[in-house]
């Protein structure tokens, strides 16, 4: 079997860390990198904790580039109360982690995801869990790596359900619907990750506590970071009763796509308010072939929530 390249754009925050925890514990991938982006936290606080949760997990190898700062239509990013509720002021719960002594890699985030799909082409997987920022700036810089990469699964928008900063938008795309519509008009191969399946997934502190049984470092600051989302949820969204899995569902999704059911439409993305960051069928192109874009609204979450623990629980009781 093939085993492929993972690349993840990341906005470090409680779930993001779960996805690189999901993407080290795969052995069907090799992470090579990760991409910082904005969101959850400002770029440069994500980018930090992406280094100091790779080295917790034994993987302080994998390299960590900077992306870019803010929207592709803004000066600047301020990260929204909301997000520092949800995920703590630095973006891990306000815990603090052991500090990698590493620093962030010197290219230039979109530079290396350009140059990486040159190298991997097809066999390259590129996972974004926050905007779409960084991806729409290299398809801008070199239009060819949309005809060379393997796919891109990436988590936001929400089709066949409300929003969450919005009735109409999700989070990630919200931030930069410009740069979110240049992806989604695009002829990439794109899977959809959105809430209508994120929302599905769902983690409490039964799980949280078999980590922390462990008795490991790694184990007990993940069962710490969940457990502090897990309540953040408790206020913002209490009929989930628990916290949803939206980042590494995406990487389990690029690497196994049959653990979702999805369609093919050819989509667009809000750019102007009132429903800036919609995401939703583009009335220009409903009677083109759609065979690029495929958009998840089923996923079997019960196979997926019981190999996440499985996968992650394993890697935390070696760290």
């Amino acid at each position: 079997m093939t085993k492929y390249k993972l690349i993840l754009d990341l906005d470090t925050g409680i779930d993001d860390a779960l996805a690189i925890a999901y993407a080290l514990a795969d052995q069907d991938c090799e992470l090579i990198g990760i991409i910082g982006s904005y969101g959850n936290v400002v770029v440069e606080q994500g980018v930090r904790n992406s280094l100091d949760l790779l080295s917790l997990l034994g993987a302080a190898d994998v390299p960590v580039y900077q992306g870019l700062p803010c929207a592709s239509t803004k000066k600047n990013f301020v990260v929204e109360p909301i997000s520092a509720q949800i995920h703590g002021k630095n973006g891990v719960a306000n815990l603090t982690l052991p500090h990698a002594p590493r620093q962030v890699a010197e290219q230039d985030g979109v530079d290396f995801l350009i140059t990486a799909i040159h190298k991997y082409q097809h066999n390259l997987l590129f996972v974004p869990t926050g905007p779409l920022t960084n991806l729409a700036a290299a398809i801008k810089k070199d239009p060819e790596i949309v005809q060379l990469i393997g796919g891109v699964t990436f988590m936001g928008g929400a089709l066949s359900v409300p929003g969450n900063v919005t009735p109409a938008a999700e989070a990630n795309l919200h931030q930069d619907p410009t740069a979110a519509n240049e992806v989604l008009r695009s002829k990439l191969p794109l899977t959809m990750v959105g809430l209508d399946v994120t929302t599905r997934t769902l983690l409490t502190k039964k799980e949280t506590q078999t980590w922390r049984a462990l008795g490991t470092s790694a184990g007990s600051i993940y069962a710490d970071l969940v457990d502090y989302y897990i309540d953040a949820y408790q206020v913002t969204s209490s009929h989930l009763a628990g916290c949803a899995l939206h980042d590494p569902l995406a990487v389990a999704a690029a690497l196994e796509p049959s653990l979702l059911q999805t369609f093919f439409l050819n989509m667009k993305v809000e750019t102007v308010p009132p429903f800036e960051g919609r995401t939703i069928g583009d009335e220009k192109r409903i009677n083109e072939p759609a065979t690029t874009t495929q958009v998840a609204l089923n996923v079997d979450k019960k196979r997926f929530v019981n190999k996440f623990m499985n996968r992650l629980t394993t890697l935390f009781a070696d760290h």
